[in-house]
């Protein structure tokens, strides 16, 4: 696994959306603005389902532009209000001594770690702009100081990738614009990259696989917690699989296997777009 292999998944799901974001957008504005986008990818299709007598899913096209939209307004909507509503709750939560104490630990004074009283071991990171690693007290009783140094290191990578945003902003794309495939397996794929090398980089910070594995393993035998509405990383949710074989075994390199049938199928949709983009601006 490398940082170049989720950089790369992560741009070209960016700008695949971002283009097709835009000119819904701009689609959009043109209907209700009375503005006329005479470049614009939708105008366009319209014009050529004309042409060949397929006038009748104009409606269709604009039903989908409309709901993709909304779709996309009312997640991001959704994801503040959940967002803002536990950070209230962890401020309820939140043992202050114990925050205190790991914030001068690991991060010279700053509340980069909050632990919050509560027995269920939890071990997460989450926000948008400035992350935070949650740590429960029932994680700290469950594990080992080494072992809890290994989690923090984990959740420390994922904080200074900004990892909850990226992974917010990939499944939002995933899910909006379900008919460019690809998109859907980058999102998968790409939580299983930082799951990696989150791990990786704890496994360097201590020189031993053992402390993270352990702990790992301990987590996974208290079971999993109910899936939270808001984007957060958790240590013991994603690609155990995939982890475990890599814990075991570091030298040997984890491998996803690119879906043709899939990439091909996303990439003649892109393509179309390309070719009617292009011959708006003829």
């Amino acid at each position: 696994m490398s940082k170049r292999q989720s950089s790369l998944m992560l741009t070209l799901s960016l700008i695949i959306s971002g283009l097709i974001f835009l000119q819904m957008g701009l689609y959009v504005i043109s209907m209700l603005g009375g503005w006329n986008v005479k470049f614009n990818l939708v105008v366009v299709c319209h014009s050529w389902m004309k042409a060949v007598g397929l006038s009748s899913l104009e409606y269709a096209l604009d039903a989908l532009v409309i709901n993709t939209l909304f779709i996309s307004i009312w997640n991001i909507g959704s994801q503040l209000v959940h967002t803002f509503r536990m950070k209230k709750r962890l401020e309820q939560y939140k043992e202050k001594t114990l925050t205190i104490s790991m914030g001068q630990r690991y991060s010279s004074g700053k509340e980069n770690i909050i632990i919050i009283s509560h027995p269920a071991p939890i071990a997460i990171t989450m926000g948008f702009i400035w992350p935070k690693i949650v740590i429960s007290t029932g994680l700290m009783n469950l594990l080992s100081e080494d072992e809890l140094n290994a989690v923090i290191s984990h959740e420390m990578y994922h904080k200074d990738n900004r990892d909850p945003l990226k992974i917010f902003l990939l499944s939002l794309c995933a899910s909006t614009l379900w008919y460019i495939p690809i998109l859907k397996w980058f999102n998968q794929k790409y939580k299983i990259i930082q799951e990696i090398l989150a791990d990786e980089f704890a496994i360097k910070k201590q020189q031993t696989s053992v402390n993270l594995g352990s702990a790992l393993l301990k987590m996974l035998k208290v079971g999993k917690l109910e899936k939270m509405p808001f984007a957060y990383v958790s240590f013991a949710d994603t690609s155990v699989n995939y982890r475990i074989e890599y814990i075991l075994n570091p030298i040997n390199d984890v491998r996803l296997q690119v879906p043709m049938k899939v990439a091909f199928m996303s990439f003649t949709i892109f393509i179309l777009i390309c070719v009617f983009f292009i011959y708006a601006l003829a």
